[in-house]
């Protein structure tokens, strides 16, 4: 199965934004925007663009509005504030500042000279992103966060698909889960929190990601939270399996998963699907068709993952 599209349907362009807010930014970056390029990559409902400046240099912006997207407006609020707690030799843009009147919030990074990683994943890419992965997790133990910050793990979910109208709805996505349900249902039961002390970027996927020939660069920090150092390596994987990768065999040599007990990557990828396929068969008939599609198809790679190794 292919990688669905990596970008939300709800981007808005530069010109879209109220002029008091293109101020805003543009007092912020100390300079008049002059040109704009749309991002690809994310599901943030606003603005995701390459701002070029009059004088010259670069910037990446992103915005939301309160009214109108409240939740992405807090996500935004929330990454600004992990953004700027975040140690200066970590692989992740540099905060330059942030508007906010209360309404409209826009944040802009210092801007990142790459690209997404190439989908299906290749080889080489994936394996420097492991050892990114790695080396931040090194980085962020202990968290440099305080956990009132933070949000809390997206993880979990299948006891609200047992009404037979959400069961279907399940079925008509993943067989297999629907079958299973009740297992599922009984290892989240038992599962007890990832514990640990390392600052876990929440929603690392290749469209949080980018690359150049010399480094690689996680962004988009809002779902960030604490827990065991491998919990992104799992992410990473699940999503190779995507690709048609085998994950395990990169799982038994990364150093953060490598001496792992069966069952703590496969209750991982049960409540990383858990929460995905919970939130896309619930999502009301408003939701973003692309983010939908995104969700389902990550789910279902952590299950396959899961049924292979169960």
């Amino acid at each position: 199965m292919e990688m669905p599209r990596a970008t939300g349907g709800r981007r808005l362009a530069w010109d879209a934004l109220p002029g008091e807010v293109m101020a805003g930014v543009e007092r912020l970056l100390g300079a008049k925007v002059i040109a704009t390029i749309d991002q690809p990559g994310g599901f943030s409902e606003g603005l995701a663009a390459r701002v070029r400046l009059a004088d010259g240099r670069g910037a990446f912006v992103k915005a939301a509005q309160s009214a109108r997207a409240p939740a992405i407006a807090g996500f935004h609020r929330r990454e600004a504030a992990i953004s700027a707690r975040l140690p200066p030799q970590a692989p992740v843009p540099r905060l330059l500042g942030t508007y906010d009147d209360g309404d409209w919030i826009a944040l802009a990074f210092e801007e990142i000279a790459g690209r997404l990683p190439a989908q299906p994943w290749r080889g080489e890419e994936l394996r420097r992103v492991l050892e990114t992965v790695g080396e931040l997790a090194a980085l962020l133990t202990p968290s440099p966060i305080d956990q009132e910050i933070l949000a809390r793990p997206r993880l979990g979910g299948w006891p609200a698909l047992t009404p037979r109208h959400e069961r279907d709805a399940l079925a008509a996505l993943a067989p297999w889960a629907a079958d299973h349900l009740d297992d599922l249902i009984a290892v989240e039961a038992a599962t007890s929190p990832f514990a640990g002390h390392t600052l876990l970027h929440g929603d690392l996927y290749p469209f949080n990601i980018l690359m150049n020939a010399d480094r690689v660069v996680v962004v988009d920090w809002p779902h960030a939270w604490v827990g065991a150092p491998y919990c992104d390596v799992v992410t990473v994987l699940s999503s190779a399996r995507l690709s048609g990768v085998d994950p395990q065999p990169l799982a038994d040599a990364h150093p953060l998963t490598r001496h792992l007990a069966q069952g703590q990557i496969d209750d991982l990828l049960v409540l990383h699907a858990g929460f995905l396929f919970t939130t896309a068969v619930r999502a009301g008939p408003g939701a973003d068709r692309h983010l939908l599609d995104m969700m389902i198809a990550l789910a279902g790679a952590s299950l396959r993952w899961l049924q292979e190794r169960w």
